[in-house]
């Protein structure tokens, strides 16, 4: 079982910057690939950044340039420094932990932190 917990979100105008955390809790984080998704109601849940246990990293080509995945394995913490942000970065960002198993996987989810780009 992994606790996540997301904190960082908030009220930036277009041009900002923030940085979100999850902290990890109940399981080996650093075999974890990790990833950022974001959600809005108009739009499907989409995969933002993923950075797997072996420090390997892949973005949406929307974040690209802008966003940096990050990770910090002593701490059970998971980062997303966002950058030159965009109104249309506007969405609920989740926390995901994926533990692979030989014949499947099983994801867990934080609750989720708003983040609204203004104008």
């Amino acid at each position: 079982q992994v606790q996540l917990v997301e904190s960082g979100g908030g009220l930036v105008q277009a041009g900002g910057s923030l940085r979100l955390s999850c902290a990890a809790s109940g399981s080996t984080f650093n075999t974890n690939t990790m990833a950022w998704y974001r959600q809005t109601p108009e739009k499907q849940r989409e995969r933002v950044a993923r950075i797997t246990s072996g420090g390997f990293i892949n973005y949406a080509d929307s974040v690209k340039g802008r966003f940096t995945i990050s990770r910090d394995n002593a701490k059970n913490i998971l980062y997303l420094q966002m950058n030159s942000l965009k109104p249309e970065d506007t969405a609920v960002y989740y926390c995901q932990a994926r533990t692979a198993f030989d014949l499947y996987a099983i994801d867990y989810w934080g609750q989720g932190t708003q983040v609204t780009v203004s104008s």
